[in-house]
């Protein structure tokens, strides 16, 4: 998903009261700094992790773009348009920079890791450049850039978890924790290993630390985050240990966790989803292709039975559970037999919800390197309206069948369109609009459903008179 997001109005930023803090390292002066955020959840996670560090070193982070002086893009790599958002956005703030002269440009991220050479080239007058493992060194950046000196930070860094950074977070209801950075599984599709390093788990007990301060910050849901997030391992502990001892935490509501990979979805996982209350029964399951010829170019690490297998398994352990998907169509040597495999799973599956892409070749992944982008696009194009039309049918149905019932539903805020309603989202993930009553924002409240489409539930408060 390439998203746009601004996160620079944070909890715990520290009331200044008009005082200049002492800055570390002989920094120059307090820098006012926007963070702008491209890609998922991992992305606005490091973003938060950003604004500690900064705001730590004692400079600020500000709301609106602006007041800034400094403009720090977190970008996303995963695929070609995210980039040519973020050459676009260089641009029209590089005619900023050439108004005020002292304005200071970074991008930073899997972008700034995979792409460093095309991205001076494109636009020479970023000030600074920095991947995922060097967010330590952006005080020490902007001095140097305030210096005159371009900076540069990209070496990957195995051991570089930021566990004893305190990020700083968006007011709400959810919080992402981030609980393992990098990525093993080497998809032949995916530049992730390659931009985020090899695989790390942040210690359990640093984590429940975490989860204690954010509910004490009054968060009522905290989502884990990873790149194969089951994968968790801190040498000690598994990640279905971790989910029960994040539950355990004095207050946690509810817990959520992606994206896991279905190699790595162990009894143990699936223990914690069937018995722990405040785990969601809800899990985003990337399959990719339902084709096993497909997914073993993919280097998935599973075939379309062992998938299917896994989804037997988890419905009948957890009848109730909401299951959502990426798929990818086109991929390198996706012949038509192959597609309807990944169609015909798709119909037998009928998953909740799914995230549905056209293959793109990415430089640097080995795809790109061994594999012949094969499928024309106007057969991608036909390809993934097919399944979009699919999906969209299974998914309605599927919240036609929620009719009648009731749904606990966590209040995130006001309706998008009618600011006379509530949203917010059910144990299954599931979007859920309804009038507002005697409730607030953070409550967790019994709604009943009336109707519904492809994409949301809609009710009201279980026994109100609406």
């Amino acid at each position: 998903m390439n998203t746009i997001s601004n996160l620079s109005i944070y909890k715990n930023t520290p009331n200044l009261g008009g005082q200049k803090p002492q800055l570390p390292n002989g920094t120059a002066s307090i820098r006012n700094v926007y963070i702008e955020t491209y890609g998922c959840q991992m992305n606005v996670s490091d973003s938060e992790l950003m604004a500690g560090i900064l705001t730590q070193s004692g400079h600020r982070t500000v709301s609106h773009i602006d007041d800034a002086d400094v403009i720090l893009l977190n970008t996303c790599a995963i695929r070609e348009n995210a980039e040519t958002k973020v050459i676009n956005r260089l641009e029209h703030l590089n005619h900023r920079k050439r108004r005020e002269g002292n304005l200071i440009i970074g991008v930073c991220g899997c972008m700034a890791q995979h792409l460093r050479d095309k991205l001076l080239k494109a636009a020479p007058y970023v000030d600074l450049v920095m991947g995922p493992d060097a967010y330590r060194n952006l005080p020490m950046a902007l001095n140097a850039v305030a210096n005159g000196d371009p900076f540069l930070g990209l070496q990957l860094d195995k051991s570089e978890d930021y566990a004893d950074i305190a990020p700083i977070r968006k007011e709400g209801i959810r919080a992402w924790l981030t609980i393992q950075r990098g990525c093993d599984k080497m998809c032949t599709f995916c530049i992730v290993p390659f931009v985020r390093g090899r695989e790390r788990s942040i210690p359990l007990k640093n984590l429940t630390d975490d989860v204690q301060r954010l509910v004490n910050e009054g968060f009522k849901e905290i989502v884990l985050l990873g790149q194969t997030v089951n994968s968790y391992h801190d040498g000690n502990h598994d990640f279905g240990e971790l989910l029960w001892r994040i539950a355990e935490v004095d207050g946690v509501e509810r817990v959520r966790f992606t994206s896991p990979h279905p190699a790595d979805a162990t009894d143990s996982m699936i223990d914690a989803m069937e018995n722990c209350p405040q785990v969601c029964k809800q899990l985003h399951l990337p399959l990719q292709s339902g084709s096993t010829p497909v997914l073993e170019r993919m280097r998935r690490t599973y075939t379309a039975e062992e998938y299917r297998e896994l989804v037997s398994k988890l419905r009948e352990r957890i009848p109730q559970i909401a299951l959502s998907t990426d798929i990818i169509v086109g991929f390198c040597g996706e012949t038509e037999v192959d597609f309807m495999q990944t169609y015909q799973l798709m119909a037998d599956i009928r998953f909740d919800s799914a995230f549905m892409f056209k293959y793109s070749d990415r430089e640097g992944t080995l795809a790109n390197k061994s594999l012949e982008d094969d499928v024309p696009e106007t057969e991608k194009a036909r390809r993934l309206n097919e399944i979009i039309k699919l999906q969209e049918g299974i998914s309605a149905e599927i919240n036609q069948d929620v009719i009648g019932t009731t749904a606990s539903v966590l209040v995130e805020g006001d309706s998008r369109r009618d600011a006379e309603q509530y949203h917010g989202k059910t144990d299954t993930f599931k979007t859920t609009v309804f009038p507002k009553e005697n409730v607030q924002v953070g409550d967790i409240v019994n709604v009943e459903i009336h109707s519904a489409t492809a994409h949301t539930l809609i009710g009201e408060i279980a026994g109100s008179n609406c």
